[in-house]
């Protein structure tokens, strides 16, 4: 038969998954000899059983009972009993810290009858009829259902009544009064009286404390926090002790050390006369916890001490909350504190210096998610005011600038030195030259994986995407709000990709002295310095390599300062954007081999010049060069606004312009009704002559440019969207001929692996076969997340994610943290094949999801060789890959 209740003396923080962590915890204070009220923990599984059936399981109620007698014989007292009556709380307690996610009720036990019996116990009638106040409030709400608002309001109008500023004013006969009114409410509310039954309290007040692990805002916050939803949350039951019992009495709450900058001492908040929740809630002002040493010095001390053995025994920062009972201290709840990004990096290089933690423990306490955003430029909020909109924070960070809407005004604005904001109703890829021109995009469509999305995280550029309160009318020249403000172009704007909030005017912001070190080298603070050797630690470590996304010399340095070593995507479809197009459009347009060999001989020493610009940045290290992959036409100017021009100049009498009329017959003859999976990647490399020859020979000569230069060029030349083998024979065949080709003409051999991107389902389960032709895999996450999925990135995210997140089809985004069951498993597939066809075949991700945290890890144990993200993520990959190889080992750390 199943055990669903433990007392404190039989647990521990091992646990943890049974008891919750304030129940593990708690038990383990027990077994440390601290001072901590007896009691019983409720466990997980008793909850689970609950919510599956809607009752609770056969025998709990009786284990309750059986634990209930114990804690009743040890303090001699009965539950409810009229005079000095036992009093518990219950509270929720899951593995996860949820704080303020889930219910709690105090005073349990208290009914008509034992209030009085406290009053005489105590001494004071005032404190017995605060205590049963708390009751009747708490147990309305969380177990009855009456909204907390109306007792709020009850109190509100007697504080009134009475000139009392706070609760403390209120005597023992407002209080009386006061749980009668409180009474009253919950019988006209709910049309049930409130229970005078001590037992049916407390069984009514556990199950009450198992549903709210349903309750909304637990379930957003866990969708927040990537806590799954299947735990279940534990009961703790303990018998209370009272910080309302006068002046040399009270709660607080306490950390080991300082939550926001990592520094040691003993910080926290005290508040006297008054009960945990009091703090918390914040209905009086606390003092400063140093206050209690001047309050109660020997409490204090006690405090102080406890948190050092505590401290000590967890190896990390503790939070821990506490009551004194008429100068007795007691400890009701500790566990590893939440901190700030900065304070988890200063903690944990500090516990290094210490010996309390080794260094791979440290680096296991520390994450690429902090790490981001220490980089991230802030903004001062307390002076940013009203957010104008809200969209999807599509890449972190904070920028000011002058709205614009069109790519040639953010370009011409930005050479005169203004600083702009991009905003449209959805970017293409050409607005990427008023994407680098501006200091932030804002877009009313898209999602964190759309065009502007990706391509602004790989830039390290602000962006706020699916702002779909705005109506941005281009024409116009502006954009308005749902509430009715209108925002003209040149009007300054404050976009904040951390929250997506954007707000009018400027706010101020500034770079981070992590985003400083990591440029420079510079080393300011201890902030940055425990960065630096979380940094260290995780290179030491780690076995993925960390390459980058990079398009341009500059975006290759950048990467390479932040400690990449290689490019893994380098995407050749923005070097044919800005002045370049009309090239691109003489491509599409030649009518003749002839006309389309004239434009492609053009294009080669621009193509040419960019790759010995990255080669160079690059020297030594690997260069994974893809060949073209968008569909044509997106190089092509927009179909509509072809079709109004050229309608417009028929209908006044005259003629088109015979470009633009030549452009729109090309545009038509290839509009595809789903491009992304139409002609694309190597499909034109296979269908349009001289493609594939012009952009590989650009890339040879490139390499023997370096090579005489006396450069070690590294280039790799990728194939994309490979579906079958024989596309990739058919490509591959046309690389080696021109490398050789490029070989022979200047007397400098060109060796450049040739692979291709998996980045279709075919390509994942053929991978065997397309492994006999490719030297090297890279993963399109991306795309293949897509094609698996069978979604639209651009569309998906706004029509359904947050209706499937709340509904728990997804626990993240797989655009952003990979489907390790479906996309994953064709990774792993794809790997095991190619690697069996062709040993110590190289294999690394390109897509987004290189540098995110969670699909790092599973990266490193399918056995990739390398991650490959934007420049901006470099350091989070880097510090994220040595906490994948950690694993692999038991670092010892048993919090």
């Amino acid at each position: 038969m199943s055990r669903y209740v433990y007392d404190f003396r039989d647990g521990g923080r091992e646990l943890a998954a049974l008891l919750g962590g304030k129940g593990a915890n708690l038990a383990e204070m027990t077994r440390l000899g601290l001072p901590v009220p007896p009691g019983f923990t409720v466990t997980t599984d008793a909850c689970r059983a609950f919510l599956a059936n809607g009752e609770e399981p056969a025998g709990m109620s009786a284990e309750v009972s059986r634990h209930l007698s114990a804690l009743e014989a040890a303090t001699g007292r009965r539950l409810g009993q009229r005079d000095d009556p036992l009093l518990v709380s219950v509270r929720s307690g899951a593995r996860f810290s949820m704080p303020g996610m889930m219910e709690t009720v105090l005073d349990i036990g208290l009914n008509d009858d034992s209030v009085l019996g406290l009053a005489k116990v105590s001494g004071s009638e005032r404190f017995a009829w605060d205590s049963y106040r708390r009751l009747v409030q708490m147990y309305g709400s969380t177990v009855m259902g009456v909204e907390p608002a109306r007792f709020d309001e009850v109190m509100a109008r007697l504080k009134e009544a009475r000139g009392a500023p706070d609760d403390l004013r209120l005597d023992a006969g407002d209080l009386a009064r006061l749980v009668e009114t409180y009474k009253q409410l919950i019988r006209d509310e709910t049309g049930r009286d409130f229970p005078q039954s001590p037992a049916q309290q407390l069984q009514q007040a556990v199950l009450a404390v198992f549903r709210s692990w349903n309750a909304g805002r637990a379930r957003l916050y866990r969708r927040r926090e990537h806590i799954p939803d299947d735990l279940g949350t534990a009961v703790t039951v303990q018998r209370m002790v009272f910080g309302n019992l006068g002046p040399d009495s009270g709660s607080g709450v306490a950390f080991t050390r300082d939550p926001a900058t990592g520094r040691p001492g003993l910080y926290g908040d005290y508040l006297s006369n008054a009960q945990g929740e009091d703090v918390v809630s914040g209905v009086r002002d606390a003092v400063p916890l140093a206050e209690l040493e001047r309050l109660d010095p020997a409490s204090y001390r006690r405090l102080r001490d406890h948190a050092r053995t505590l401290e000590r025994h967890y190896r990390d920062l503790c939070d821990i909350e506490f009551t004194i009972e008429r100068g007795t201290l007691w400890m009701l709840q500790t566990r590893v504190g939440k901190r700030t990004a900065g304070a988890a990096f200063a903690i944990a290089a500090e516990l290094v210096e210490e010996g309390l933690i080794t260094a791979d423990e440290g680096l296991a306490r520390v994450g690429g998610d902090g790490l981001a955003r220490l980089m991230f430029p802030r903004f001062d909020t307390s002076a940013a005011g009203t957010p104008l909109t809200h969209g999807v924070p599509a890449s972190p960070g904070a920028a000011v600038g002058a709205a614009v809407f069109d790519s040639a005004e953010a370009v011409r604005r930005a050479a005169a030195g203004e600083r702009v904001v991009l905003v449209r109703e959805e970017t293409t890829p050409d607005d990427l030259p008023g994407m680098v021109a501006a200091q932030a995009v804002l877009t009313g469509r898209g999602g964190k994986t759309s065009h502007a999305a990706v391509v602004a995280r790989g830039m390290g550029k602000v962006c706020v995407c699916g702002a779909q309160d705005i109506t941005v009318d281009t024409g116009a020249r502006r954009f308005t709000t749902r509430a009715g403000t209108v925002v003209e172009e040149g009007t300054v704007v404050s976009v904040d990709g951390s929250s997506g909030d954007v707000y009018a005017g400027a706010v101020p912001l500034a770079a981070s002295a992590t985003m400083r070190y990591l440029e420079t080298g510079e080393q300011t603070g201890s902030e940055v310095a425990s960065v630096a050797r979380a940094l260290e630690h995780a290179d030491a470590v780690r076995r993925l390599e960390v390459r980058a996304n990079a398009d341009t010399p500059e975006d290759a340095a950048r990467a390479r300062r932040f400690g990449a070593r290689g490019i893994g995507l380098c995407r050749t479809e923005h070097m044919f954007l800005g002045e370049r197009r009309r090239l691109v459009e003489d491509m599409i347009l030649a009518s003749s081999d002839a006309a389309r060999e004239r434009a492609l001989a053009a294009l080669l020493p621009l193509q040419r010049q960019d790759f010995a610009g990255i080669l160079e940045a690059m020297d030594a290290l690997p260069v994974t060069i893809r060949l073209l992959d968008p569909p044509l036409h997106e190089f092509l100017p927009d179909r509509t606004g072809l079709a109004v021009r050229v309608a417009a100049a028929e209908a006044a009498g005259g003629r088109a312009d015979a470009r633009e009329a030549e452009l729109l017959a090309a545009v038509n003859r290839m509009h595809e009704e789903n491009p992304m999976l139409g002609l694309r990647g190597v499909r034109l490399g296979l269908v349009v002559p001289g493609l594939v020859a012009m952009q590989v020979r650009a890339v040879a000569e490139a390499v023997v440019e370096r090579v005489r230069a006396g450069g070690s060029p590294r280039a790799e030349i990728m194939v994309p969207l490979v579906g079958a083998v024989e596309e990739l024979r058919l490509a591959r065949e046309e690389v080696r001929r021109v490398l050789d080709e490029v070989g022979a003409e200047t007397g400098v051999p060109v060796e450049c692996p040739v692979g291709t991107m998996i980045e279709l389902p075919r390509a994942a389960l053929t991978a065997g076969r397309i492994a006999a032709e490719a030297e090297f895999f890279s993963f399109g996450t991306n795309d293949l997340t897509q094609t698996t999925w069978g979604f639209s990135r651009d569309d998906v995210e706004a029509a359904f994610f947050p209706a499937y997140l709340d509904k728990g089809v997804f626990a993240a985004s797989p655009f952003e943290t990979l489907d390790r069951e479906g996309v994953g498993r064709l990774v792993r597939i794809a790997v095991e094949e190619g690697r069996a066809a062709r040993p110590g075949l190289q294999t690394g991700v390109c897509g987004e999801h290189g540098g995110d945290p969670e699909s790092i890890r599973f990266f490193h144990s399918v056995g990739l060789d390398y991650v490959s993200c934007s420049p901006f993520r470099v350091p989070v990959a880097r510090l994220e890959a040595g906490r994948a190889a950690l694993d692999d080992v038991d670092t010892g750390d048993t919090r």
